[in-house]
């Protein structure tokens, strides 16, 4: 297995969900647990009255947790999000920035940038923008987001490192990020980490909670904090289980920077 396999993967995958002949990542090929698993207990609940001037096709469950509603969101912000999607949590970030705001969503699916761009227009929101992008190599500029979110994304990237490096990068100093991910309690099996199916499906990518917590720290951040976690009953035996975390970090400031 190597990372362009893995991402060959992930872009077919997301491209079928994109253009409707997948039901989310976990259909096709996947058991009916599989699936159960996705639709049923790892998708985040979004406050029903954040939804209604969003296109319903903007949520296509693929997310983990609820950044937005755990980030402190201001007029004016400039957001990132990771791995965007159908645009639901760009939505409803350019909600909360307001007109002076913007928020902008990266993914590396066309398919997936062509869908957002769409539900944009039919909502009529105008303050989002949404860019063709690896999350390992941000097309951004560096100090020139306020917050960075993401939701269940970057365990489908097998360095996380350089993720989290790129979040850094792009921050402005002090800037803050929430991103809701899955990881692991306990190694993960060696048959799941070499399924390409369960990789696609946000499990086989994951790692370590403490790995996970570990490698945001060794990029920098401070602060670091996890704000909700929820353990799922798919796959768990005494030795391994998946839970799903949203964890908040920040970037150091000058002065700390400076006293490295």
């Amino acid at each position: 297995m190597t990372t362009h396999k893995v991402k060959q993967k992930v872009k077919e995958k997301y491209a079928k969900i994109a253009e409707g002949k997948l039901s989310d990542c976990c259909d096709e090929e996947s058991s009916p647990s599989e699936s159960s698993f996705r639709t049923n207990t790892m998708a985040g609940e979004y406050p029903a009255s954040e939804l209604r001037e969003i296109p319903e096709e903007a949520n296509l469950g693929l997310g983990c947790g609820t950044p937005t509603a755990l980030l402190d969101l201001q007029e004016g912000h400039t957001v990132l999000d990771l791995g965007s999607g159908g645009g639901i949590d760009v939505f409803l970030a350019a909600g909360k920035v307001g007109p002076t705001g913007r928020a902008i969503g990266i993914d590396m699916t066309s398919e997936m940038i062509e869908k957002a761009r769409g539900n944009a227009r039919k909502a009529k929101i105008r303050n989002v923008e949404f860019l063709l992008g690896e999350i390992e190599d941000l097309p951004v500029e560096e100090e020139s987001m306020d917050r960075v979110i993401s939701n269940c994304v970057i365990n489908l990237v097998p360095n996380k490192k350089k993720v989290f490096r790129e979040i850094y990068r792009v921050l402005k100093v002090g800037g803050s990020f929430v991103v809701s991910d899955i990881v692991t309690s306990g190694e993960i099996p060696d048959a799941i980490r070499q399924d390409m199916e369960l990789w696609a499906g946000c499990v086989a990518g994951a790692v370590k909670k403490q790995t996970y917590l570990d490698i945001i720290a060794e990029c920098g951040f401070e602060n670091i904090s996890i704000l909700s976690e929820k353990m799922y009953d798919y796959g768990r035996t005494e030795s391994y289980g998946l839970l799903s975390i949203t964890v908040r970090g920040q970037k150091r400031s000058r002065k700390k920077l400076h006293g490295r």
